[in-house]
């Protein structure tokens, strides 16, 4: 309930709140109709995460004086089947009414069915006005969930969250919004939308507006295809036009998708290298570096305290072949100074010159042996330029990682970053990502990293 600890609820939180949902589906015969969302304070913020990023879990939701991670507001859109009831302090001094008025203007005007309380004089407490007396169950008992509402409106940046109802999103670029508006206008007759999108799937069984005696007429991004009714009907984009089918395997897909959190979202382990025959000072400081890193756990004072996560941190020598099937591989140092590193440095698309390492610092998320490598040359992440703002996870290390990229280059000598962003959708550097990092002279892209021509 406290996101092992103040650290909001993205990464390991959210999947241990799914992981939660998804346990107690199977072990109990729960009403999958009825499950419902509400959090307080961070936890409200958590209630809009994750209700907007899977808003077909839930009948309903209730965040209380909610402080959403960045991001959340482009998932507004995804409410429109989800109910939502907002509590508020009108003095948060936290938490301020104006944002969360601005979110209820939001998603009203999204057609959303939203209701907002707020409570004069109140402060950061108004869980106490929500809670009382348990009506919030009162307000949740009046919604059901629908498994097949006839309109889907939805929109993600995420493979790891890209269902919705009877739609599913196969192939768009990671961290772009992708969308889609699918409604039925008829039995058998639906319009669908379309925005940065280049495949998806209609699970359409049991969805009382389809007759699967009869074909489909789907009018898509405005030109009309008829189609074989069935349980599942796929499409995807052939340069401008838009064919039936399952779309092409990428290199970007669920489970290899970045960004460089995706790697310390799941488990992992940090490693430091022991190669180079390093004399027992210059090993202690590598080890420091991952013991750094991994210390998810380091006190924050009262109020944000600790986060409870405390992975592995050992050697490379140390490293066993479970450790790279079963998670993600956080690894420090160069191919010179990390056996690891040298093992996969063929497989690796980018290398930090050595005599670079004293002061520029590179880290970058690959995919490997169906989860990541994250390796860091050089200065450690956490020594990058960072924009000073509140983050729940503030204190921790790993959680300093740029959520937003998949490669980050920065000079701790001038303080500034020199390169920043994603690998395409083939895990390749953009031209223009490729010309900054060669334009430094310290750092070598491998060829099959070299953008596509």
């Amino acid at each position: 309930p406290y996101a092992r600890g103040t650290m909001g609820y993205r990464s390991i939180a959210e999947k241990d709140v799914l992981d939660v949902v998804a346990d107690v589906r199977r072990r109990f015969p729960i009403d999958e109709n009825r499950m419902y969302l509400t959090g307080l304070s961070m936890g409200g913020g958590g209630t809009l995460w994750l209700g907007l990023s899977r808003p077909d879990l839930w009948a309903a939701i209730a965040p209380v004086c909610p402080a959403p991670p960045p991001g959340t507001e482009a998932l507004a859109p995804n409410a429109l089947n989800l109910p939502v009831h907002f509590f508020q302090g009108g003095a948060d001094p936290v938490v301020r009414p104006e944002g969360i008025r601005a979110w209820v203007d939001r998603l009203d005007a999204l057609g959303t069915q939203v209701a907002y309380e707020e409570y004069e004089g109140v402060g950061h407490d108004s869980w106490v006005q929500a809670y009382e007396g348990g009506r919030i169950f009162d307000w949740f008992a009046r919604f059901e969930r629908n498994p097949y509402p006839e309109r889907v409106r939805f929109v993600t940046a995420r493979y790891a969250a890209r269902r919705a109802y009877w739609v599913r999103l196969d192939a768009f670029t990671p961290g772009t919004p992708a969308r889609i508006d699918a409604r039925f206008t008829a039995t058998n007759r639906l319009r669908i939308d379309t925005e940065a999108l280049a495949g998806f799937t209609l699970h359409l069984a049991g969805h009382p507006h389809v007759d699967t005696a009869q074909r489909l007429t789907v009018e898509l991004d405005g030109v009309r295809l008829d189609v074989p009714a069935a349980d599942s009907v796929s499409f995807h984009r052939d340069g401008e036009r838009w064919r039936i089918g399952m779309a092409p395997a990428r290199g970007k897909r669920p489970g290899a998708e970045g960004p460089l959190t995706a790697a310390v979202a799941g488990r992992h382990v940090y490693v430091y290298g022991t190669a180079g025959e390093p004399s027992e000072d210059v090993l202690a400081a590598r080890r420091a570096v991952a013991e750094r890193a991994g210390n998810w756990s380091v006190y924050r004072g009262p109020f944000l305290n600790r986060v409870m996560v405390f992975p592995r941190i050992i050697p490379d020598q140390a490293v066993r072949p479970s450790d790279v099937v079963s998670g993600s591989l956080v690894l420090f140092g160069t191919p010179a100074t990390n056996h690891i590193l040298a093992r996969l440095a063929d497989r690796l698309p980018l290398h930090l010159d050595e005599e670079a390492t004293d002061r520029y610092g590179l880290v970058y998320v690959y995919p490997h042996e169906g989860h990541y490598v994250l390796v860091n040359a050089g200065r450690p992440w956490w020594e990058a330029p960072d924009e000073g703002t509140f983050r729940f996870g503030m204190g921790v290390a790993a959680l300093r990682l740029p959520d937003d990229a998949d490669f980050l280059l920065f000079d701790t000598g001038t303080g500034r970053i020199l390169a920043h962003g994603r690998f395409d959708d083939a895990w390749r550097l953009p031209p223009d990502a490729a010309e900054a990092l060669r334009a430094t002279g310290i750092v070598r892209v491998a060829p099959h990293a070299e953008p596509q021509r």
